[in-house]
């Protein structure tokens, strides 16, 4: 009789989640240096929430590693080029990398056609929107007549205003709130809805904090600073999308 040891089951591998890169001038041990890098807290959610953080230099080709991924993060960053959106620069628009922005707006297109799970933040709505055909308020208080959304303080600060989301979006089930609030610093946000993005959330002043790609298991934009504060939730649910993607080949092969 042949006998079979059962040794210890295979790990199952955490879901792989992008992170697109920003760069920044940094200065370490004496020396001034250019650096990729990501926000500390997405990398720590997404890492508590059990995925693989995986950080993508927006460099020529990234796109292709998109067959790698189970979701991708786009994060916050600098103004957005409007050639991209077919404008001319507004006199507050400071657009830092072109190049990039439109290296970006590949890498997104191509999580988009793959179906991965997609959580795109403050800049990341934004490229979200123009991905789509939309346009951008270039310098939102002067649309608004108030500073709210990025407040003018000697240091770093967060505004806070009451946000509207719609029923039984997805955005409102990740939330889970009576009377939630933006936590936001941005200038820029949507001015002309792109074509398949559904809005899902607005400040009460109309600006647009929140959208869904159409007919997509999970494809949020959110205007709000997510990750500069202690919540979790959306980094939390954009692992659960990833994870469950994970899962469906399996699924269908044990039913075949």
């Amino acid at each position: 009789m042949n006998s079979v040891t059962n040794g210890p089951a295979p790990a199952r591998r955490r879901p792989v989640i992008g992170i697109c890169a920003r760069t920044a001038p940094v200065t370490l041990q004496g020396g001034d240096l250019v650096v990729s890098l990501a926000l500390q807290s997405h990398v720590a959610f997404l890492s508590e929430a059990g995925c693989a953080p995986l950080l993508l230099p927006l460099l020529p080709g990234a796109e292709e590693l998109v067959g790698r991924l189970d979701g991708l993060l786009v994060p916050g960053g600098p103004d957005l080029d409007p050639a991209l959106y077919g404008a001319p620069a507004h006199p507050a628009t400071q657009v830092v990398t072109p190049d990039a922005d439109r290296v970006e707006l590949a890498l997104l297109r191509a999580a988009l056609d793959a179906d991965l799970p997609v959580l795109a933040i403050c800049r990341g709505m934004q490229l979200l929107n123009v991905l789509h055909g939309g346009t951008l308020h270039q310098h939102l208080s002067d649309v608004t007549g108030h500073d709210g959304h990025r407040p003018r303080t000697a240091s770093f600060t967060l505004g806070r205003l009451p946000l509207k989301l719609l029923p039984g979006s997805r955005i409102a089930a990740v939330l889970e709130e009576d009377e939630p609030e933006t936590a936001c610093h941005h200038h820029q946000a949507v001015d002309r809805v792109g074509s398949g993005l559904t809005v899902t959330g607005r400040a009460g002043d109309g600006t647009v904090e929140a959208v869904e790609v159409t007919g997509r298991p999970f494809a949020i934009g959110v205007q709000w600073e997510s990750g500069y504060t202690a919540d979790k939730r959306l980094h939390q649910a954009l692992a659960h999308a990833a994870g469950r993607l994970m899962k469906e080949p399996s699924a269908a092969m044990a039913i075949h």
